[in-house]
């Protein structure tokens, strides 16, 4: 049975479960209490030395960052439906998987920290620049196709989801991206597509 650690509120954690939830794989869910810092205790910082979630334990196999798991679980449990096998295919899809760690993480996640969360250390200013440049970069890329790449979805719509579609939560107002938010619509159309609160 594959076991993924993680905690409600967070996009990485949720960006995992929706995944699982969409390949129609069972799975443990196990919660990791942030607010209490269990990500931190001896016991988890065993499993996971990073400290963060989500954790995804598959048999042998240990796997932590989300977009890491989403590459591996596509491979494995879902063929070249998720993630494309040719080098120039693969190159694309990866690019939105760095995308999700820089541009939006430096943005909507940020701003999403900051407001949701109380965050300290994030310059709230600098956040909503990046959250607009981005989002001005998808909503373009988005004007003339459905998905980020090919005709179909892959782990790059799946990784770029969360935080996109949780803007709200940053107080970024998604109206002004209006391709934007007819991608998050279908997605939430996918089978198997499960919410996370907030969503």
């Amino acid at each position: 049975m594959i076991k993924l650690y993680g905690h409600e509120l967070s996009g990485n954690s949720y960006k995992v479960r929706l995944f699982l939830e969409l390949l129609n794989l069972e799975y443990e869910w196990i919660r990791v209490d942030l607010m209490k810092g269990e990500h931190k205790s001896p016991e988890y910082l065993a499993l996971n030395p990073f400290g963060q979630v989500p954790l995804l334990i598959d048999g042998d196999t240990r796997l932590a960052d989300a977009q890491a798991i989403l590459v591996y679980l596509a491979g494995q449990y879902g063929g070249d439906r998720w993630l494309a096998l040719e080098p120039l295919p693969l190159a694309r899809v990866v690019r939105w998987l760095s995308t999700t760690a820089g541009e939006i993480r430096q943005g909507p996640e940020s701003a999403r920290l900051y407001h949701l969360f109380g965050a300290t250390g994030i310059d709230i200013d600098r956040a909503y620049q990046k959250a607009e440049y981005i989002l001005t970069l998808l909503d373009k890329h988005l004007s003339d196709r459905e998905w980020l790449e090919f005709d179909r979805p892959t782990i790059a719509d799946i990784a770029v989801f969360p935080y996109v579609a949780l803007s709200g939560d940053g107080k970024i107002d998604l109206a002004p991206y209006p391709n934007v938010v007819a991608w998050i619509d279908r997605i939430k159309q996918l089978p198997g597509y499960v919410p996370m609160a907030g969503l």
